[in-house]
């Protein structure tokens, strides 16, 4: 047993129960991100599912470029890419006869700052069952049939109460447990927002015959909508349509009848046949966030922090990113790299990001909505603003360019969601944007690309030109030197660099520092101030 784990128990008197480091309740993408980015760290960590069986359902369908970045520095690059598709037509029909075709990443490339071309369309369930396949080679596999009924934390720790009488003695706890979050509800902490009590679409998974899975259907009409996407690498596809009503005009509850009823009623054809209904649900309007982030030693990350419209396809995306950016800082902290208040800088920069989502998400959705009438339109209407998350950041922050002392923490004083967008949207790089990729041909130490240095838990210190190379020296064991001789300016480019300079990037590739080629002094007092 580590000193860690003694040291937990012994603070919170908690002798005789199971302990660890980190706790994660919930174990879909955003909880199943965060045990695999601890786990990578060293740091002990156990991710409980009270599900008794691991989910079947498509639920989100489409990893967007920032995702696809993140989960490739996890080491899932490869294997995504082969269990997903890239291009995917929207195939538009509008009161059952076609329309026109329309595809929105048609002709995108990778290019020399972004390593993807376009989204990858993959089944949740499938990205979970990956990230569980790399969190078993840490040696961590998630448990089910485990229900967190309560918990108790002081100064020391936390201890989390299980179902079946089991306790776990922690660090920390961090909730992924949904919109109905358990843990969210015993903190107290309001989510704020409003939704429709009545639902707005059904959604299931089936299997379709009569139809080319060459396409996402999508028949809009004036009796609403109807729509049928292919799943890459199986049989089946994802149904969402408008709810089906009964004589007094109440909604219908899901079934592989309804769904054959809505098909015929939208498509017009009577040679679709649909089968094997493997999920069935109803969707709500649902625009709500938590109040808070933190509670103590106990974090929300994903759906039980926001939920939001599924317009731009952002509730997996976001919930990857929450997990990504908690878990350097939760994993520093827990390694005594970096004292606790770095843990306050989580809510800082993630809640105006969950506001942003909240208000572009609606919009998109009004936008849809709004579209159902005209022929032509289809789900592309919803992407009002950047649904691939590359132009994110958080130039806010206090760990955005100096020390962690010298930006107010009170996040109501914060950034709007009008200004969460950066980088990207004026064309300036500055401390908290995301760090581009790049060829970085005059390296010395081997990676073809920026990406290669910077996947893994450490700081990356970048050194532009000969004047940089004496500020390379002597660093902390977890920042590695890069320097860049960039002879074609490749690099330099990307980041607006025209002299030497030193670029310091976080552990979650976003920019900490941009300082002068003599400025180590600089980057030391950044990273001492952790």
């Amino acid at each position: 047993m580590t000193t860690m784990q003694n040291t937990t128990k012994a603070a919170t008197g908690m002798t005789g129960v199971d302990a660890t480091g980190v706790v994660i309740v919930g174990a879909g993408p955003t909880g199943l991100t965060l045990a695999c980015a601890l786990a990578r760290q060293g740091v002990e960590v156990r991710i409980i599912e009270r599900a008794e069986e691991f989910h079947t359902g498509s639920r989100g369908k489409t990893l967007n470029l920032r995702s696809l970045e993140i989960l490739a520095d996890l080491g899932l690059g490869e294997r995504l890419a082969a269990a997903g598709r890239t291009h995917l037509p929207f195939r538009k029909y509008f009161a059952g006869e076609f329309v026109n075709e329309t595809e929105p990443f048609a002709g995108a490339r990778p290019t020399a700052t972004v390593p993807y071309e376009a989204s990858l369309w993959l089944p949740q369930t499938r990205v979970e069952r990956l990230l569980r396949e790399q969190l078993a080679e840490y040696g961590v596999k998630v448990e089910l049939a485990t229900e967190l009924v309560d918990f108790r934390q002081d100064a020391g720790g936390v201890e989390v109460h299980l179902a079946d009488g089991g306790r776990i003695a922690a660090e920390y706890l961090v909730a992924c447990d949904g919109g109905r979050s358990t843990v969210r509800k015993l903190l107290g902490i309001p989510f704020v927002g409003d939704g429709d009590p009545e639902p707005m679409m059904v959604c299931g998974d089936v299997e379709v015959e009569g139809l080319e899975p060459d396409a996402w259907h999508q028949w809009f009409g004036p009796q609403g909508a109807f729509m049928l996407c292919p799943l890459p690498g199986t049989r089946r596809w994802q149904l969402q349509a408008s709810v089906e009503t009964d004589a007094e005009g109440r909604a219908v509850a899901p079934s592989l009848e309804s769904f054959q009823r809505l098909a015929a009623l939208h498509t017009g054809r009577e040679d679709l046949e649909l089968t094997n209904a493997t999920w069935l649900s109803t969707w709500r309007v649902n625009v709500r966030m938590a109040e808070r982030y933190r509670e103590g030693r106990v974090f929300l990350a994903g759906d039980c922090a926001h939920v939001h419209p599924t317009a731009g396809g952002l509730g997996m995306n976001t919930g990857i990113q929450d997990a990504w950016n908690l878990a350097w800082k939760l994993g520093y902290v827990v390694r005594g790299l970096a004292a606790p208040a770095l843990l306050d800088t989580y809510q800082e920069e993630r809640l105006p990001i969950a506001a942003w989502t909240l208000d572009v998400s609606s919009a998109g959705m009004a936008a849809v909505v709004a579209g159902v009438g005209t022929p032509g339109v289809g789900v592309e209407a919803g992407r009002v603003g950047d649904t691939t998350g590359l132009s994110l950041g958080y130039r806010w922050s206090r760990l955005a360019g100096g020390g962690v002392a010298t930006v107010a923490t009170d996040v109501a004083d914060g950034p709007d969601s009008a200004r969460v967008v950066t980088g990207g949207a004026d064309g300036l790089l500055l401390a908290g944007d995301r760090a581009p990729d790049s060829p970085c041909p005059g390296s010395e130490d081997g990676p073809a690309r920026l990406f290669e240095h910077f996947a893994g838990d450490h700081f990356t210190l970048l050194g532009f030109g000969p004047g940089a190379r004496t500020s390379l020296a002597a660093l902390p064991a977890y920042v590695r030197p890069v320097p860049l001789d960039d002879p074609d300016g490749a690099i330099r480019a990307a980041y607006g660099i025209t002299g030497d300079a030193l670029v310091l990037i976080r552990p979650d590739n976003h920019i900490a520092l941009i300082a002068p080629a003599d400025g180590r002094a600089d980057v030391l007092a950044y990273l001492g101030a952790l």
